[in-house]
């Protein structure tokens, strides 16, 4: 097996169309919202800092994770449309994006962003109700109905992964039933939502004594859906598992890991060749 190797790449294209531009200022200022003496959560918050929530790595007995090959990805979004389908989300407002970029020599490739399931996630630490937290798996979840709809959780976060449901949805979705159907239900008005990693799938296969990111029905729709296998998932803690021998074999890297919040989410960079 070869060595794994970890390279730090300098992201010039605006890192990735800016994803995170103004990472270090949303957190900070979601962080002001919640920890000062006169906020009516600093109580919480408090404890949150003091490790009595769930906001830490993932310390269960597995931790899902997924690489993302940019040099293999075609843009064709199936990604996007059977997430949308699957989880039936606004189509105005895709959990998983893909958009067209260019490396610093001018060569083509599609970026493509799920969550990136944070294990220090800046999301979950600025949740004033705790309605956002990191499970003992790694996999970022949202309780609906503890979710008060402050946005303070999309403020913080560096990815720009959240979306916040204004409106009571009456849509039709347009990729159901083609891209799939729809396995969960749809989120009331004035919650946030966001990529989940398809865990009603993780959570029935492993029940079912099946293993995500093998069998296709305990695997994110999106992994499934890829049509030249550019998104591989798995268990991080499985030196054997699909996700885990891609990162082994392949230099990776992580969307702006100087911020400390060790994403479960690894990315192959494309090729600067034209």
């Amino acid at each position: 097996m070869a060595k794994k190797r970890k390279v730090k790449v300098n992201l010039t294209r605006r890192d990735f169309l800016t994803l995170a531009g103004t990472a270090a200022g949303s957190i900070i200022a979601a962080q002001a919202l919640t920890v000062g003496p006169l906020s009516p959560f600093s109580r919480l918050k408090q404890a949150q800092l003091e490790g009595d929530e769930k906001t830490g790595h993932a310390n269960g007995a597995h931790h899902w994770g997924m690489v993302i090959d940019l040099d293999k990805c075609i843009g064709c979004e199936y990604c996007l449309r059977a997430c949308s389908a699957v989880n039936d989300v606004n189509t105005d407002k895709p959990w998983n994006i893909v958009v067209e970029e260019k490396t610093s020599a001018g060569h083509t490739f599609f970026f493509s962003r799920p969550c990136l399931h944070c294990q220090d996630a800046p999301c979950a630490e600025v949740c004033p109700v705790r309605a956002t937290y990191v499970r003992d798996d790694g996999i970022v979840v949202m309780d609906y109905e503890r979710c008060i709809g402050c946005r303070y959780c999309q403020v913080a976060c560096p990815y720009d992964a959240r979306k916040f449901n204004w409106e009571e949805r009456t849509d039709v979705n347009p990729y159901i039933p083609t891209w799939g159907i729809a396995e969960v239900e749809r989120r009331p008005r004035g919650v946030i939502e966001k990529c989940t990693f398809c865990q009603h799938r993780i959570d029935a296969g492993l029940l079912g004594g099946l293993v995500p990111g093998v069998d296709p029905e305990a695997t994110p729709a999106c992994v499934v859906a890829c049509p030249v296998g550019a998104r591989v998932f798995g268990d991080l803690k499985d030196p054997d598992s699909p996700v885990s021998k891609v990162i082994a074999n392949n230099a990776t890297l992580r969307l702006r890991e100087e911020l400390g919040t060790e994403p479960s989410v690894y990315y192959i960079p494309p090729k600067e060749g034209l």
